[in-house]
């Protein structure tokens, strides 16, 4: 080779370029401790040979590294998802349709990944007291429908219901839930008074906010399951919240009056239904008891009749002496029998319980005492 000839002749120069290392002689000084100064073709003859021998331990280190590789790819390659948890395996990007139950799993790492997502329920709070995520202080103030501020605090529980959906057809699902809930929740309280909102129809209120949350997410294949709505708290903003507080006050206030005034009016309508059904009753009694005597009079009189025609006379006499019975039953009476022969007829007499009953009325009632006695004669034939 050019350096080792440099010289000119044919054996091997050890010296400088020119054949002859400094200070003469043939072989040039030498290192201390001996030996030539190795060249760079001895360098890598030696590495060459070094290479064809083998590197002491290399077969180890070779299969080493083979298992060390084989353990990291099946570390890899075994998963576990938990009980709340399903799994989306993806074989070069693209999900497979079946599903990773709760449970030790195996997938071809690096040509399969997996994607793992809580089935469980999950809760998405919006309202002003928020301090999540989207924690802003505005996130409740919703126009009604009678143009009144509210503030308004409610959550979403939701689950996911399709997991390859949930992952690959929005970018942000909890916060597409949250945005979904936000604007169904505004547009129904737009339509709705204030007070359905405070405490009138809060249910009314959830259920049409569930049911166009749902809608919404169904629309965009989200696989979310919308369980329930929840408002927790309705109220006015607090700059009015001292005179929302008045205007309940004086409702409350009508309402109690109100209420009060009715129960009044039913008190005094029962009274008076039990009074008109009393004279109802009594009026039916009665009438009942009049028509009872009517009818008994006319029998009695039917019957009489029937007598009558079968015995006129006697009838007759009956009918006289009952009557008489009845006319004298309740007066005084004196009877006077005819004058015998040896009688002079009619006898005067003193009335003396007539007397003694005018004197002591007429002590009684007569100022001047001067009660005069009378006396009675009577006549017969």
């Amino acid at each position: 080779m050019p350096w080792e000839n440099n010289g000119g002749g044919g054996g091997r120069n050890t010296g400088g370029p020119w054949g002859q290392a400094p200070g003469g002689g043939g072989g040039g000084p030498r290192r201390p401790g001996g030996g030539n100064t190795p060249n760079l073709e001895d360098i890598l003859n030696r590495g060459r040979d070094q290479f064809r021998g083998g590197v002491p331990g290399g077969r180890w280190l070779i299969v080493g590294g083979i298992v060390v590789a084989v353990a990291f790819w099946a570390l890899n390659s075994v998963y576990t998802v938990g009980s709340s948890e399903v799994g989306v395996e993806l074989r070069l990007g693209q999900p497979k349709q079946e599903l990773s139950m709760p449970g030790l799993h195996f997938h071809l790492w690096p040509i399969e990944t997996v994607e793992k997502v809580n089935i469980s329920e999950n809760q998405s709070t919006i309202g002003s007291t928020n301090t999540g995520g989207r924690g802003g202080t505005d996130d409740g103030l919703m126009l009604s429908g009678d143009q009144n501020i509210v503030d308004v605090r409610f959550a979403v529980l939701w689950s996911v219901s399709n997991p390859i959906d949930y992952l690959f057809n929005v970018r942000d699902p909890e916060d597409m839930v949250t945005n979904a809930a936000e604007s169904a929740m505004r547009e129904v309280v737009g339509r709705r008074p204030a007070q359905d909102i405070f405490r009138d129809d809060r249910a009314g209120i959830a259920a049409e906010v569930q049911q166009i949350t749902q809608s919404i997410l169904d629309s965009y294949n989200m696989g979310v399951n919308v369980s329930q709505i929840s408002i927790e708290n309705g109220a006015p903003p607090a700059e009015v919240a001292d005179a929302f507080n008045e205007v309940q006050r004086a409702e409350q206030d009508e309402d109690r009056l109100q209420e009060e005034a009715r129960s009044y009016a039913n008190t005094l309508l029962g009274d008076s239904r039990g009074q008109a059904a009393a004279i109802r009753e009594e009026a039916a009694a009665y009438a009942n008891r009049v028509v009872q005597e009517a009818t008994g009079e006319a029998e009695r009189f039917n019957s009489i009749y029937a007598e009558y025609v079968n015995a006129p006379e006697v009838t007759r006499k009956r009918l006289y002496l009952e009557t008489m019975e009845q006319v004298l039953g309740g007066s005084s009476k004196v009877l006077m029998e005819d004058g015998t022969a040896g009688g002079s007829g009619v006898v005067p007499y003193l009335p003396l319980p007539e007397l003694r009953a005018n004197s002591s009325g007429g002590s009684s009632s007569n100022s001047s005492g001067n009660n005069a006695p009378s006396s009675t004669t009577s006549t017969g034939n």
